[in-house]
Order: C-alpha cells, then sequence, then structure tokens
C-alpha cells in the first residue's frame, strides 16, 4: 500500500519526517514518498488518508455516472480500488462475527453496490459491470489478508517437508515468528535469551501458561531470540513443511496466487445466476469492451486478450486454451513467463513460495522437465504427474510447442524498455520542499482542504 502515515493496518507503521529538510538525521522516520492521491492529473493528497478513501470512491464514481448520463454519453469508468489487500484502517466498530477483515470486505462490497444502484438509477440494462480481483491472499500480513480457499499450493507448502517425533523444540528465530509460533504449538515456554553480546538486556518473558505471551520487559536485541518450546500433544508430530516452502498466494505462480473471482452483471444481456468454467484472464477485459463498441483493436502490436462476450452472454464455455503466467516476485526474474496453462494442465519450469505468514520464504527451485499437475483433479496442486506416466508423456509435447511458440511471439512483438521507476521525474510529490512529499494538511479530509491542488514534476 505504501506509507500513508495512517495507524492501525497499514504496516510497517512510517511517521513521517520533518518539513523543509534535504537531510535527515532521524532513523525512524520514512524518507520515501508518501502515497498520493489522484484526481486526473492533479495530486489532491498526499499522503492519502485511507479512512475516507472508500467514500471518496464511491462519490466520484457516482458523480461520474451522473454527469454522463446528464450529456447523454457513453461512458468508461475504471475503478481500480484499493481493497482488499490489507484493511484499509480499522473498522469501527467492528462488525460482530466477522473479524477485521470481514469488516472491510463488507466496506468494499457496500461500494460496489452504491455504484451498481447509481448505474441502474439512470436505465437499468444500459450498463454492464464487471468486477474482479488481480491477485490472492497477501500472506505475510496473516490474519488480515484472507485466506486461500481450496487453491492451497500444496505441493509448494509441503516442500521439504519431514516429520519429526519430539516433546521438546528449541527455537532460535526472529522474535515476532517464536511468540506467534509458541502461541500456536506450545504448551509452555522457558524465558528466552536474546541473541547479542550484553546478555544484561536480554528476557522479555513469554510466558508458560498455553504459551500465552506475557509482556515483554526488556527489549531483545538483535530482534531475534532463543526459547525452550514444550510442544502440545496435537504438535509432538512435527511437520515442518510449511515453515520450509513458504507462501503460495500472492507474487508467486501458484492458483492461489493468481486465480480471482470475476463477476458479471448486465441485465437483458448476461444470464443471471449462470457460472462459467472457461478459463479467462483479466487480459480479456479489453479486447471484449472495444468489441461491444463496435470498435477494431490497434493493428501495430499482438493482444493476448480474447473478446469473450460469447462466454458472457452463455452463448460458449470456450476460453482460452494456453494461459502464460509470469512470474510475480516469490521466483524467478519478475515478468519471465515460466509457467503455464494448457488445457486443463499446468506446467511449471520455476517455482517458489513468497513471504508466508510466519516468515519463512519457498526457496526458486527449476524443473527440467516442467512439474504439470492436473487441475481438474488437483485444484490444490498437491501431487504432479509422474514424468514417467503416459499422461505426463502425452502432455509433454504439447506443452513444450506452446511454451516455444509463446515465447517466440513475445520476442517478435513491441516490447517495452522503459523503467519509469528510476526516474527522478516521474515520482509523484506535491511537496518537492518535502523530502517526503507531504502537502500541508493532507491528512485531513480533501473535501474540507481550502488549497489549491496542483501537480508538481
Amino acid at each position: 500500500m505504501g506509507c500513508t502515515d495512517s495507524p492501525g493496518y497499514n504496516l510497517p507503521p512510517c511517521p513521517p519526517c520533518p518539513r523543509h529538510s534535504t537531510r535527515v538525521a532521524r532513523k525512524d522516520c520514512y524518507t520515501e514518498v508518501a502515497l498520493p492521491l489522484y484526481q486526473n492529473l492533479t495530486i489532491v493528497q498526499q499522503p492519502v488518508e485511507l479512512g475516507s478513501l472508500a467514500r471518496r470512491y464511491a462519490e466520484e464514481a457516482a458523480r461520474f455516472i451522473q454527469r454522463a448520463s446528464d450529456s447523454g454519453r457513453p461512458f468508461f469508468l475504471y475503478l481500480a480500488l484499493a481493497h482488499m489487500h490489507v484493511p484499509l484502517t480499522p473498522p469501527v466498530p467492528p462488525a460482530p462475527g466477522r473479524g477485521v477483515y470481514g469488516a472491510s470486505l463488507g466496506e468494499m462490497d457496500a461500494l460496489v453496490g452504491r455504484i451498481k444502484e447509481v448505474a441502474d438509477s439512470l436505465g437499468k440494462g444500459s450498463t454492464l459491470l464487471w468486477f474482479t480481483g488481480d491477485n490472492g491472499p497477501w500472506a505475510q500480513k496473516c490474519e488480515l489478508a484472507g485466506r486461500l480457499g481450496p487453491f492451497v499450493g500444496a505441493w509448494q507448502r509441503q516442500r521439504g517437508s519431514e516429520t519429526f517425533s519430539l516433546r521438546h523444540l528449541v527455537l532460535v528465530a526472529p522474535v515476532p515468528f517464536v511468540s506467534l509460533w509458541a502461541q500456536q504449538h506450545c504448551r509452555g515456554v522457558d524465558q528466552p535469551v536474546a541473541s547479542g553480546s550484553d546478555s544484561g538486556e536480554a528476557g522479555a518473558g513469554l510466558g508458560t501458561a498455553g504459551g500465552s505471551l506475557g509482556p515483554a520487559r526488556r527489549k531483545w536485541l538483535g530482534a531475534s531470540a532463543v526459547a525452550m518450546c514444550t510442544l502440545k500433544g496435537s504438535a509432538q508430530k512435527l511437520l515442518l513443511g510449511s515453515l520450509l516452502g513458504g507462501s503460495s498466494a500472492k507474487q508467486t505462480t501458484w492458483e492461489g496466487g493468481h486465480r480471482v473471482p470475476a463477476l458479471v452483471y448486465w441485465p437483458g444481456r448476461v444470464p443471471a445466476g449462470r457460472t462459467s468454467h472457461a478459463l479467462l484472464s483479466t487480459l480479456d477485459i479489453f479486447p471484449t469492451l472495444l468489441a461491444l463498441a463496435g470498435a477494431a483493436l490497434p493493428p501495430n502490436r499482438r493482444f493476448d486478450g480474447l473478446d469473450v462476450s460469447p462466454v458472457l452472454f452463455g452463448w460458449s464455455d470456450v476460453g482460452h486454451k494456453v494461459l502464460l503466467h509470469p512470474n510475480s516476485g516469490a521466483a524467478g526474474k519478475v515478468g519471465a513467463i515460466e509457467a503455464l496453462r494448457l488445457a486443463q494442465y499446468k506446467a511449471f519450469y520455476t517455482t517458489g513460495g513468497a513471504m508466508a505468514c510466519d516468515g519463512s520464504t519457498g526457496p526458486e527451485e527449476r524443473h527440467q522437465p516442467p512439474l504439470i499437475f492436473n487441475l481438474d483433479r488437483d485444484l490444490q496442486e498437491q501431487e504432479p504427474l509422474d514424468v514417467a506416466s503416459r499422461e505426463y508423456q502425452a502432455v509433454l509435447p504439447a506443452i513444450s510447442r506452446a511454451y516455444a511458440q509463446a515465447l517466440q511471439d513475445i520476442a517478435a512483438d513491441n516490447v517495452s524498455v522503459a523503467d519509469y521507476s528510476q526516474d527522478p521525474a516521474a515520482i509523484p510529490c506535491c511537496n518537492v520542499q518535502h523530502v517526503g512529499c507531504r502537502c500541508h494538511g493532507a491528512t485531513q479530509d480533501p473535501h474540507l482542504e481550502n488549497r489549491t491542488p496542483r501537480l508538481c514534476l
């Protein structure tokens, strides 16, 4: 989410550095550019105030739709929600029985519902609404990240697992991990000893009742600890795979990383209550909308997306036969194509796990020949096909051809080499006199601000 200076769930906290300073002596302030809120090309808030963001999105969307209706013009509204990586702010009060994540999900649902009501009120059946996500849960955020459902990437999570029978375990790990692990698996924890040279600064008192954590009484040097854990009965046969494989969610090419829900609403055109198993992609949105508008795709480049309106209208259940899954940060070079889908089969030339809630990551592994899963019967991606099996040998040539064709197609097309992340002129900043680009009054509600919004380049 970037830094917003907001308390709550925008972790880690990042207080702003002093204003009008080009050199920062403090070590505990955030020197990077604060997260801005744009209206068209103008920064109206920096850092953005997350607590009012959902309301502002809904209000601006409603105004945009109303203006288009009043002018009699067709409109296209792309609303990129800040939900649901993590809850934006603590709900006040938390919804009973739903938890923090559920309350945030409810806020997003209400936002989308309001936009639907506005569109329907101006002519039900005249507007297509297409709702989807962009990635799976951000696992390192633990209970604030949602769940994977059945798409657990079991092969990755079990990678390197071994089972041991034991009653006691010595933990040597970062303090947050020791605390979390003790809560879940230990009946009692002996007084931990911090790493570091000054033993007089050690000791934090984890407590010994049911693995619960007592208040910290001394700081832990080096942010790591050594503690003796007496295991609960359920943990005496200890499976270490989940500690070694990392996460199979966001930033990975496992199904839990990129498989997302999609809903399409268009009364009178899209059949209500219908579910399709066609293999679709967010790459299909652009070609589909252009086809519905009667426009043609630009001829000077290739598009991986399809016009999937026949699927939306219930005329077909045929989508992609081949989909490419670019590396997203967990393993391999970011953007490289090292996993692909061919019908019900999915092949991995590289695997790896992103950072999990317990702090672990799964190491990058190369596979030649590739791992191949049959998702029709193994949605959890638990057991790859045996390389010697007839099924593997039958599908491998088709996968190899599809993979080679995809790489050749990419190499022959227009490829951008620009990297604006390294260009200082592209950094959004409303106040170049401030080391973190924060605007005066930026944490107030923008509707109450009297200053003139501006764009600094």
